[in-house]
């Protein structure tokens, strides 16, 4: 084993610090302080695209006599706007570890908040002027980290702008903050977050010292969303929404999918080709792709590799030098993976295992190399374990070992069990599963379906699905319409709307009315949804059901509701 993390560590990049490159990009050795200035470049520019505050890399800055941030000791106060998402709250866990003072603020309060505040952030719930001003206004944070989803006149993000901190898009900052690293970043419209999350798991047990970022809670990791070490791969969650990955410079890049997703960002599918394929311009010379060849999505952008190089993309090198799509002087190996045997790594004989997950033959280029077993269900978590496989196999990148490395693999993917709200069980009562994840999506929603149809064949499956955001929901009506009906009993709730308002004229009631096959029922209120299920359920105290409650918005509190509801009326009952 020691061999094999030798081996790992070894072939990589050294990772430097992040610290000291802000230092050096942003402030060289001179102390520098920022101020507003209206007659020079301004350090941050406001472009209204999507209500989104943008800014730009190619900052002016005034120099003073005060140093505003020691980045070699660490030290320094960092503010998130935002902090309650995700992908924010991720990026401050971060920072605490680093040893940097951090604080951040939400509308509302979330599940991640949680965490920050035992970590030591200071967290605060509503946007105010008094959230960036420490020692009764005399001091301010040295920079400020903005969410992409924060409009532009937040009045954080003006107050710091006035007083000359520093302001960064997410992206932005995930670009400083990983190009020093072996960055394997993790892409694709569906699936990053569980495969990312494995990746770092698999890569963690084998004994890598790596440092991960991942936008979900996972349980299996200490600190809940990160991994933070002294290695030098940096796994991150590399999110295609507004832009993020664009700005990261990549040594392993894997793509899971593609697929027409976020509706409000992207016009059509060829916008979301368009974004990926810029993506791919950024991964580093010498670099790798690791891409699924049997998503047709995916697959069109190999496609176009191999129409812009005229070389075959199936284990083969991408020159750019050729093409100024791919960005000249950028050249990499890409790595296919899938159930199709054309693939470079391929799924045989897959099964429903007694963990619940799927067993399989692992292949390599027609060579049958192991049997994986996973406890997570769903074909689609075949597919995110072989690109874990494929990317491990390519950073170790010792063909003599790959016999080796596959058996320290075989355990750990074994006992990976995922992300949380992906496919959680919520609990079980009287029969009746209740089970809760973020499909919000109608290939997601589809994968959650078949994922429960493995584990539970003779089971009814009943869903809730709350439609996330009215875009989303109006452009891919038929297709969610499609997905749903292959459930035993749909109920649809009202749309979360998120960051949107209804100006369509389409609801979850015509969503509802739309889907052929199982029955279909619009009740908006998540409350009278518990009741409806609780009595339904109590009419047949021993039914042999699942209940899925699906969607990225507080439909993730119905489970837990109807599980109360039903184990108080059951004391009831008993008394």
């Amino acid at each position: 084993m020691g061999k094999l993390v030798a081996s790992v560590s070894n072939s990589l990049h050294s990772p430097g610090s992040f610290l000291e490159k802000i230092e050096t990009y942003f402030f060289g050795n001179i102390p520098l302080s920022f101020k507003s200035n209206r007659t020079a470049p301004s350090i941050l520019l406001f472009m209204k695209k999507k209500n989104s505050v943008s800014v730009l890399t190619n900052c002016t800055f005034k120099r003073n006599e005060e140093c505003i941030v020691d980045f070699k000791n660490r030290k320094g106060w960092i503010h998130f706007v935002g902090i309650g998402g995700s992908g924010l709250s991720a990026l401050a866990k971060l920072a605490l570890k680093q040893g940097f003072e951090v604080s951040g603020s939400d509308l509302v309060w979330s599940s991640y908040m949680e965490g920050l505040l035992e970590a030591g952030a200071n967290l605060h719930i509503g946007h105010s002027v008094s959230n960036i001003q420490g020692n009764d206004g005399s001091r301010f944070p040295n920079a400020v980290v903005a969410s992409s989803a924060i409009p532009q006149d937040n009045v954080e993000i003006l107050h710091a702008k006035s007083v000359g901190v520093p302001i960064y898009k997410r992206d932005y900052w995930l670009a400083k903050l990983t190009e020093k690293y072996n960055l394997i970043a993790v892409s694709g419209s569906h699936g990053k977050s569980t495969t990312a999350s494995m990746l770092a798991y698999v890569l963690k047990a084998m004994g890598d010292d790596l440092t991960a970022i991942v936008g979900a809670h996972v349980p299996q990791f200490p600190d809940g969303s990160i991994f933070y070490g002294g290695g030098k791969n940096f796994v991150l969650e590399a999110d295609e929404y507004d832009g993020c990955f664009l700005g990261l410079s990549p040594s392993v890049a894997v793509v899971t999918n593609l697929d027409w997703e976020h509706v409000d960002i992207f016009e059509d599918e060829d916008a979301v080709k368009s974004i990926f394929r810029r993506f791919l311009k950024q991964i580093r010379v010498g670099g790798h792709l690791v891409i699924c060849g049997d998503s047709q999505g995916a697959r069109s952008l190999l496609d176009q590799i191999k129409q812009d190089t005229g070389l075959k993309y199936s284990g083969g090198v991408v020159s750019n030098q050729s093409s100024d799509l791919w960005g000249q002087g950028h050249d990499y190996k890409i790595i296919t993976y899938g159930f199709s045997s054309f693939n470079d790594w391929y799924a045989e004989s897959v099964c429903p295992n007694v963990q619940g997950g799927s067993d399989y033959i692992l292949c390599e280029r027609g060579r049958p190399l192991a049997q994986i077993s996973l406890q997570i269900p769903g074909v689609h978590n075949v597919l995110n374990s072989l690109a874990v496989i494929a990317t491990v196999l390519t950073l170790i990148g010792d063909k003599r070992q790959s016999h080796e490395s596959i058996a320290c693999l075989k355990l750990p993917l074994s006992k990976f069990m995922g992300v949380s709200r992906r496919f959680d069980l919520i609990g079980t009562i009287y029969g009746c599963h209740i089970y809760d994840d973020f499909a919000h999506h109608p290939t997601e929603v589809r994968a959650v379906l078949q994922a429960a149809r493995q584990r539970f064949p003779n089971k009814a499956l009943i869903v809730v699905f709350q439609p996330h955001t009215y875009s989303r929901l109006v452009v891919l009506k038929d297709d969610f319409a499609n997905a749903l009906s292959e459930a035993d009993q749909v109920v649809v709730s009202a749309v979360y709307a998120a960051r949107e308002t209804n100006d369509w004229n389409f609801n979850g009631k015509d969503l509802a009315a739309s889907i052929i096959g199982p029955p279909s029922e619009y009740i908006p209120c998540l409350g009278n949804v518990v009741d409806k299920l609780a009595l339904q359920i109590l009419r047949d105290p021993h039914p042999e059901i699942v209940i899925l409650t699906l969607g990225a918005g507080d439909v993730t509190t119905v489970g837990p509701k109807l599980l109360h509801e039903l184990q108080t009326r059951s004391q009831d009952a008993r008394h």
